[in-house]
């Protein structure tokens, strides 16, 4: 399967706000829940956020909750974070994937082991 491209990182100042997309050009994942993750480094891999396959539930980490937001467009296979308020915490690659245990589900996994076909991520950096 096509793996998922994330694109919209860069370089910003702490307060600035940023929209991620995540593209699937395989249109094969607008079935399934998808979920944002990051890795700073040093550090593991952590849970952002998730979507429901018809985006009719998403659900946020404590950390960037009231700030980021995860929205689809399943008919341009698209899945975007908008990430508002950002903090210099915030910086790290980050990384869409599908949830494959999901199809057609109204619930997701939160850990993100339980994911699969991560994107090559896309680079977030806030400074202060």
């Amino acid at each position: 399967q096509v793996r998922p491209v994330e694109s919209g990182g860069g370089k910003v100042q702490a307060g600035d706000s940023l929209r991620l997309s995540c593209a699937d050009p395989g249109r094969e994942f607008s079935r399934y829940a998808m979920g944002w993750f990051r890795q700073a480094p040093g550090k593991e891999r952590e849970f952002v956020g998730a979507i429901t396959w018809d985006g009719s539930y998403a659900e946020y980490a404590n950390s960037v909750k009231g700030r980021f937001t995860i929205s689809r467009d399943n008919a341009k296979n698209m899945v975007y974070l908008q990430m508002n308020s950002l903090t210099p915490e915030d910086t790290a690659v980050y990384y869409c994937a599908a949830d494959p245990d999901t199809k057609y589900s109204s619930s997701f996994h939160i850990t993100w082991h339980e994911y699969d076909y991560f994107g090559q991520g896309t680079q977030v950096t806030v400074s202060s």
